[in-house]
């Protein structure tokens, strides 16, 4: 394998700067942040582990995929915790949450 051309290190470039950033937590998340990530946090998984793609899975769900999309992307201030609780149970009806 060969490192990338210039061309072809440029068109990285300008595909990264165009990309959204994924979210990570602040050092003073709240529980229900936290909680939100974590729920968050199982659609990514499942979506790495089947290689299922957004569009099925939201399909599969009975959801948007647009709403699919931010969630996998973390945007945990557009849900509340019992949103989101909603959506997971879909993924997964053996949902268990305990709380500490």
């Amino acid at each position: 394998m060969t490192f990338p051309n210039e061309e072809k290190l440029k068109k990285i470039r300008e595909s990264l700067d165009k990309a959204e950033p994924s979210y990570l937590l602040p050092e003073d998340a709240t529980k229900a942040d936290i909680l939100k990530y974590a729920l968050c946090q199982k659609f990514v998984v499942y979506i790495q582990e089947t290689k299922i793609s957004q569009a099925d899975l939201a399909k599969k769900l009975n959801m948007d995929t647009a709403r699919l999309n931010e969630i996998v992307k973390y945007r945990i201030n557009l849900f509340t915790v019992d949103k989101l609780i909603d959506f997971a149970q879909r993924l997964d009806p053996n949902l268990e949450i305990k709380v500490a």
